[in-house]
């Protein structure tokens, strides 16, 4: 398995959060979408992985109000909300990356692992 790249450039922009991966690739995330998948222990239940953070909580204009890099493999986002205790690693966002060559290569995957597109 390869690594995770290392982004360029990480900010925020209203209710996004945009991450230049590359010159030619840059993921612009919706931050309720991020928050959502927000898998700290108050997010997450830690042995099963299933969501204890209740969608309805978290209101539909929430913003990223800080982002702090951890270490060289991640960051960490302080919500509007008050949250602010998930770590994002960078190999986690890019499976996350909403942008249109990402999506298309998840479903690409997806289509393989049922058996290819016919």
């Amino acid at each position: 398995m390869t690594e995770a790249p290392v982004p360029e450039r990480i900010h925020r922009a209203g209710r996004q959060v945009v991450i230049t991966w590359a010159s030619d690739h840059v993921g612009t995330y919706a931050a309720r979408a991020l928050r959502l998948a927000c898998h700290c222990a108050m997010c997450r239940e830690e042995m099963s992985g299933r969501p204890l953070l209740d969608p309805a909580t978290v209101p539909l204009g929430i913003e990223a109000d800080t982002i702090s890099l951890v270490g060289s493999y991640g960051i960490k986002i302080r919500w509007s909300d008050g949250h602010d205790t998930g770590i994002y690693t960078y190999e986690y966002l890019m499976a996350l990356c909403p942008c249109e060559e990402c999506q298309g290569e998840r479903m690409r995957k997806g289509e393989e692992g049922r058996g290819g597109v016919r």
